[in-house]
């Protein structure tokens, strides 16, 4: 199957215009002087990345042979470790790769509501499926399920984010996931690290974790994580140290001990004889490419279809054009949540589905015994993702067939091997939300009306883009 690798576009079009040094510090200053979430804030164009935050769902799995190793371990100690070294082998993934790919951070665009990432990775472990989802606007919150059916092995999660400013762009990382291997019928809590981005002042930002994060098992152990910057002793970048150890025990009494950087090699040891049990070398090891299906094959929800002129015109430095192209699909999305409103509907996410509780999440962050967890990482904050997000694989299948019986959308959705934002853009607005509304059901009206908004959503892109140049047209012949 094709791979159709957005790749970044942008990586082949460098240089891009990256906008002066006073346009720099333009910016600088009006992050410095913003009040409020700084995700909400209208970033210049020459900033963007032409990769939408959807996509970012897909880092967790990009060596699928680790992500299933820990399923064909029977010692609960080592499966606990293995499940470590994968996670610690995401970091770099996640939050360094593209610094290196474009030769500096650049802001994702921002996920409309109801958009898709959909792909899978096929390698020496099989197929491993991707589905990411955008299930909230306000606040922005991206689902996302990572399943490999012939393993056993599941990821699911969900996550939002907090930005502010304080000497640096701090962000913090609201969500969770939850990693379960069917053989052993085990889960693995997950919380996301914060972060912050250095390099503001040389115009080369890059990000640096900071604090802890941790992962809590159901068989009895708990990994930290801590995130030390540019390490003292080292003087290098993205270091790190990591214990595992019984969750009744304390941190300073662990089974495995980490250590290195997250963004390079780390090497497991065992504390008590101090040998080395296992490392990983990023250089060492192949990153598996995602396939997806190439654009014109998509669904209209898809990322890569829905933001391809943008991308294109970030590709070919155009920056006019990025604003245009952006704004098209911000006012399509605009008119989309506007009409929802008027009738009184709820837009039906497609493969997860809303909770108001998370039992699993509250038994394992609660049950740490005398370690304990701190407040941070034990409260769910359901209130600030609107919500807890749960997959259903049924229900995304129902939707594929109602589709392939009406018409509406040729291609099946998901399958890779088969046959609002409101509003969408980088700032918020009035009149933008979501229509979600507490309690309300994600059924009925909403549900029938879905497929003619994604239909139409491309057309409403058209409209939109129409509709400005014709006022350009006539603020022109006014001067005239």
């Amino acid at each position: 199957m094709p791979s159709n690798g957005n790749g970044e576009a942008a990586a082949a079009a460098q240089p891009q215009a990256r906008g002066s040094s006073t346009s720099w510090s333009s910016f600088l200053k009006s992050i410095a002087s913003f009040n409020g979430d700084l995700s909400s804030m209208t970033a210049p164009p020459w900033i963007l990345s032409s990769t939408s935050l959807v996509e970012y769902s897909s880092y967790w799995a990009e060596h699928p042979s680790a992500f299933v190793a820990p399923a064909h371990e029977a010692d609960p100690a080592r499966r606990a470790m293995l499940v470590l070294k994968w996670f610690l082998s995401t970091l770099k993934q996640q939050y360094s790769s593209r610094s290196e790919q474009l030769g500096s951070e650049k802001k994702p665009l921002n996920p409309f509501l109801g958009e898709l990432f959909l792909g899978e990775w096929v390698d020496e472990s099989g197929k491993t499926r991707l589905v990411s989802e955008q299930v909230s606007h306000h606040p922005p919150v991206t689902a996302y399920c990572i399943f490999n059916d012939e393993h056993g092995v599941r990821l699911e999660g969900y996550n939002a984010q907090k930005a502010s400013f304080s000497r640096t762009i701090n962000v913090r990382q609201i969500g969770h996931a939850i990693l379960h291997l069917d053989a052993y019928d085990e889960d693995y809590l997950i919380t996301l690290p914060s972060l912050h981005i250095e390099g503001l002042i040389s115009a080369s930002p890059y990000v640096e974790l900071n604090r802890a994060s941790y992962i809590v098992s159901s068989t009895g152990y708990t990994a930290k994580v801590d995130y030390s910057g540019r390490g003292w002793l080292s003087g290098k970048k993205n270091t790190f140290c990591a214990s595992l150890y019984p969750s009744d025990a304390s941190p300073k009494q662990p089974v495995y001990t980490v250590d290195g950087q997250w963004t390079d090699a780390f090497v497991i040891r065992n504390p008590k004889s101090k040998d080395v049990v296992d490392q990983w070398d990023p250089k060492a090891t192949a990153v598996t490419e995602l396939q997806v299906r190439p654009v014109d094959e998509q669904h209209p929800l898809e990322s890569r279809r829905a933001w391809r002129r943008v991308a294109d015109a970030i590709a070919r430095g155009d920056m006019d054009a990025t604003a245009a192209e952006k704004g098209a699909i911000e006012n399509a999305q605009r008119a989309l949540r506007r009409a929802e409103r008027d009738a009184g509907r709820v837009w039906e996410r497609r493969f997860f589905g809303r909770c108001d509780d998370a039992p699993l999440f509250e038994r394992l962050a609660g049950g740490q015994g005398a370690a304990g967890l701190p407040p941070e990482v034990r409260g769910l904050e359901a209130e600030k993702t609107s919500g807890v997000w749960v997959f259903d694989l049924e229900k995304g299948e129902r939707k594929e067939r109602e589709e392939a019986e009406s018409g509406g959308v040729k291609k099946e959705v998901w399958e890779m091997d088969g046959g609002g934002e409101g509003g969408a853009g980088e700032g918020g607005g009035e009149g933008e939300g979501e229509g979600e509304g507490e309690g309300k059901s994600e059924n009925g009206q909403g549900s029938s009306a879905e497929g003619e908004a994604e239909e139409k959503f491309e057309d409403a892109q058209e409209g939109a883009k129409k509709e400005e140049a014709l006022g350009e047209k006539k603020e022109e012949g006014g001067q005239k």
